[in-house]
């Protein structure tokens, strides 16, 4: 479906290096990397928003044209959403929704804006002006409007930072939704890559404008390559065991009060509402995060057990 072909950018400064990439239909893939690493460019240039220094994009055999060439850039089946959200600010919410499907039939239109505002929480903010709305009410905005025209790929660009976790979950069904019913591909890009573990099949880790490792979620969680990239899937404990450093994450463990290799020092313990959040200290001083569903004051010594 897209193809993504050693694509460069580079202003005072480079960008982008040598991105290659496929995208297959109802493929939902994760960019991860920290804010800088070029990944909001690498969507922009997708959408046909921005020109590359080099590269070239294919959708469906088709080269994806920039607006150096074209007059209003962008792809009618690529939407992103993005910072910008490139909303009509003078336009109401339910303006912004509907102008994006004009051509379907008025009974049609109108039930998909009913199920976008309900979908995004924004049925009792429909008579709003856009310009109106606070930052993470324009962002759900955009999502809506970007769902609406029901393209074959749809870029989202921090989908969930203003989102609470009962918003978030709706949208994360209804992605999954189109995934199965319109086979809809995705790319989701984010600085935190706990976002993105539950809905990719395959996630890239970019640093410095480059992918530096593709790997399935389960691989980027349990098996980081580095201190760096683990600390972007959640919590990690650091140590240090015969001179060696190991990296584990909180559930990686066994509690071993009479043989364990690592000896702790309980701290104490928060309730998450999920499980407790364990705080130790080794001997040597380092912080030790383990997670269990109650709390563990009692534990003296561990090892660490590798889930893959």
């Amino acid at each position: 479906m897209l193809k993504v072909g050693n694509i460069q950018l580079a202003f005072e400064r480079k960008v982008l290096s040598a991105i290659s990439f496929d995208l297959k239909e109802g493929e939902i893939i994760g960019i991860v990397g920290k804010s800088g690493a070029g990944k909001t460019s690498l969507l922009k240039i997708i959408a046909g928003l921005l020109d590359p220094t080099a590269g070239d994009l294919t959708f469906e055999g088709e080269r994806i044209i920039g607006p150096s060439v074209k007059l209003v850039p962008g792809h009618p089946e690529i939407q992103l959403v993005n910072q910008d959200f490139h909303l009509d600010t003078y336009h109401t919410v339910e303006e912004n929704i509907r102008e994006q499907i004009l051509y379907l039939p008025l009974k049609q239109r109108n039930q998909l804006v009913e199920e976008l505002l309900h979908l995004m929480s924004l049925t009792d903010m429909r008579t709003q002006k856009a310009r109106t709305l606070s930052g993470g009410e324009q962002q759900r905005l955009a999502i809506a409007r970007a769902l609406a025209c029901e393209p074959k790929i749809i870029l989202l660009d921090e989908p969930f930072v203003h989102l609470d976790a009962k918003l978030r979950a709706k949208l994360i069904h209804y992605l999954l939704k189109l995934q199965a019913i319109r086979k809809t591909s995705f790319i989701l890009v984010s600085h935190d890559g706990s976002e993105v573990l539950s809905l990719c099949s395959t996630i890239y880790f970019m640093k410095n404008g480059k992918f530096v490792r593709k790997a399935c979620p389960k691989d980027f969680y349990y098996k980081p390559k580095s201190l760096d990239e683990a600390k972007l899937f959640g919590p990690i404990n650091k140590i240090n065991v015969n001179d060696q450093r190991i990296l584990f994450r909180p559930d990686e463990y066994e509690i071993e009060n009479e043989n364990g290799m690592i000896e702790i020092d309980f701290q104490f313990a928060l309730f998450t509402g999920i499980v407790y959040q364990n705080h130790f200290i080794t001997k040597n001083r380092e912080k030790i995060l383990l997670y269990s569903l109650k709390p563990i004051e009692d534990v003296k010594k561990i090892n660490i057990v590798k889930s893959i």
